[in-house]
């Protein structure tokens, strides 16, 4: 694999954190007295933060602001990323290899921006990191390429030498329709598994093959 700059996602893709959001939406309606509906978690899941807010005000008709209520959210999961989220298995290595061989590394994420530094200060990965870009600070979400392309701009690599890495559908197809590769990591809680195989470029179960792959290739 001819690889000059690589562009991770984050939950699911380098932090093993994708349950943190699996019922995250509805626990904030909830705490705030309102009964979520059935299948909410699908309906958010390719939102960023202020879409998803802004999706509570109108469905929801919930009073506070989409800054509110994004931080209330925020508030609800620190503990998980400043105490508990685990990277996934052989990622920091996979980190460290990608780095050795003189790969320009950035991260693509959907969290904010200081839930994701927190949580890989603390696993000591945090420096691999040229740049954390976020759908907040991009202003879209991961259904348009936006996030992806400045992230692209940033490293300065070119995009048939640069890999994106992630683990969601929504976003694999993102990428792919904007002209990335994509390396596409399997997450449990991704359920359309054989659809991502067909779709990515390069599919793996762990990253220990990734490192194979990489040895053989870089």
């Amino acid at each position: 694999m001819n690889i000059k700059g690589a562009i991770f996602d984050i939950d699911g893709t380098v932090l093993d954190s994708i349950y943190i959001w699996d019922t995250v939406a509805a626990d904030y309606l909830r705490s705030i007295g309102l009964v979520p509906q059935e299948g909410l978690r699908e309906i958010v899941k390719t939102m960023n933060m202020q879409e998803a807010a802004q999706y509570f005000r109108e469905a929801y008709n919930v009073a506070y602001s989409e800054k509110e209520i994004a931080l209330a959210v925020n508030k609800m999961i620190e503990r998980s990323y400043f105490e508990d989220v685990l990277p996934k298995v052989d990622a920091k290595a996979f980190l460290a290899n990608l780095q050795a061989q003189g790969v320009a590394i950035c991260a693509a994420t959907s969290t904010d921006e200081y839930l994701v530094k927190a949580a890989l200060q603390r696993n000591d990965m945090l420096q691999y990191f040229s740049k954390i870009f976020t759908c907040t600070q991009v202003g879209k979400g991961k259904t348009e390429p936006d996030i992806f392309d400045a992230a692209l701009a940033h490293l300065g690599t070119k995009k048939e030498e640069t890999v994106i890495f992630e683990d969601s559908l929504y976003a694999i197809k993102t990428a792919k329709k904007a002209g990335y590769r994509v390396a596409a990591i399997y997450d449990r809680f991704e359920p359309e598994q054989d659809e991502i195989k067909n779709l990515a470029n390069y599919y793996f179960l762990e990253y220990n093959e990734f490192i194979r792959q990489i040895d053989k290739e870089v």
